[in-house]
């Protein structure tokens, strides 16, 4: 999929969901169910039995659907994830081969990082967005507020620890995109097939996000 439409899209929907199943099959419910709601993004994080698989597969079967790659560890990794169809590379922390290796193919990539320096690299690096991770646990939202401050122009996505509580004070504090995982995507709700669960999570969380922004154009106008 086309770079620029990857990017943007992600810029528009805010909401980034993380598959992090126990099965390959649980990967595809989870990926139809956001699907379903509105979310034509996932993230299949290769600790999913048979990701490059689950990957490929969500690829075929429809062509809009923007499929990432997460919890890349090694180039050799992020080749197969290119290769299986992904449209964009992430990560849980910094590493500058894989982000020059996208950056060089022409595919969106998003790594992880935590600290100043992290995120200076990263974007000197190339990364088309930063991922802070894990943004709950140093700070939440005030961490993102505080990095905005000297990185205005650095679009951050907040991942870790998000949740219905936290979600609009992150994208208020600055933050482009939310990457979430279990709050959006339950385990129990994977375990008894309940689409209607996840996709009423997923609801939620897009009007949460548009909610936020409209108050940050509020106070900006």
């Amino acid at each position: 999929m086309d770079k620029e439409k990857v990017r943007t899209s992600i810029e528009e929907i805010g909401v980034i969901p993380a598959l992090r199943m126990f099965s390959a099959e649980d990967a595809r419910f989870a990926a139809d169910a956001v699907a379903g709601a509105g979310i034509p993004i996932v993230e299949v994080t290769m600790t999913v039995p048979g990701a490059l698989e689950v990957i490929a597969d969500l690829v075929r079967h429809n062509s809009n659907f923007i499929v990432g790659a997460g919890t890349i560890f090694d180039l050799d990794t992020a080749r197969r994830c290119l290769d299986a169809g992904a449209s964009f590379l992430t990560s849980t922390g910094l590493d500058l081969g894989v982000v020059e290796f996208a950056v060089a193919k022409g595919v969106v990539v998003l790594p992880g990082a935590l600290t100043p320096s992290e995120v200076m690299a990263a974007w000197k690096a190339g990364a088309d967005f930063v991922k802070i991770f894990p943004c709950s646990q140093v700070g939440g939202p005030a961490y993102i507020k505080a990095l905005k401050a000297p990185f205005r122009h650095v679009p951050l996505i907040a991942a870790g620890g998000v949740n219905q509580q936290t979600a609009v004070d992150f994208i208020r504090a600055g933050a482009v995109a939310l990457g979430i995982g279990k709050d959006l995507i339950p385990q129990d709700a994977i375990t008894r097939r309940q689409s209607h669960r996840i996709q009423e999570l997923a609801y939620r969380y897009l009007t949460m996000v548009r909610t936020a922004r409209g108050v940050q154009a509020g106070q900006e106008a």
